[in-house]
């Protein structure tokens, strides 16, 4: 089944998978602490301005993971205080689905003192508190959702990426971990199915 681009969100670890069917020659960047998704060197040319964009970013007191543009402002919101449910709220609600061919949804989560998961969809925001691993997905599975998905604050982000990589979803690309130990952050990627 191919649900697209997804966030798992727990109280403290997250991941986030790219998956895609038109543009699979993506890696995940690390540029100190921050997780760019961006094209691999050999990657054909294109004019998609949602190919590139940061997917992992620190932000107040927690850190973002997120499949699009909307991640920074998210950080941002949190930067200026902003509670976790409000900053994913506002910045989800302000840039909206993305006005592509499929109108993708925006998902993105914030790990921290309080966890959140949330999309918007063209019809729809959704916004829900986290107490469990909770999945949500651009395409199929686009409603927050209980996820089948070990992790903990103690596992090696790059494991968590590889895990989220090895889930029985089509057209895994590379994903981004994130753990979060009272304040402590701690990030990892896995390029390559």
């Amino acid at each position: 089944m191919y649900i697209g681009r997804f966030v798992i969100v727990a109280p403290d670890f997250a991941a986030y998978r790219v998956s895609s069917r038109s543009f699979p020659n993506r890696r995940i960047v690390d540029r100190d602490g921050v997780l760019t998704v961006g094209p691999t060197p050999d990657a054909p040319d294109h004019d998609n301005p949602y190919v590139s964009y940061n997917c992992v970013r620190e932000g107040g007191d927690g850190v973002v993971v997120g499949n699009g543009s909307h991640v920074d402002p998210i950080a941002e919101k949190l930067d200026l205080g902003y509670p976790a449910r409000d900053a994913l709220a506002t910045a989800l609600l302000a840039l909206d689905y993305e006005k592509d061919d499929y109108d993708t949804p925006r998902v993105a989560g914030v790990v921290g003192r309080t966890s959140y998961v949330g999309i918007v969809r063209k019809d729809a925001l959704l916004v829900d508190s986290v107490v469990e691993p909770t999945l949500v997905a651009t395409y199929e599975e686009d409603a927050p959702t209980p996820a089948d998905f070990a992790g903990s604050a103690a596992d090696d982000p790059a494991t968590l990426a590889r895990r989220a990589v090895d889930l029985p979803y089509d057209h895994a690309v590379c994903a981004a971990g994130v753990t979060y130990d009272d304040g402590d952050v701690a990030v990892g990627v896995h390029n390559g199915a």
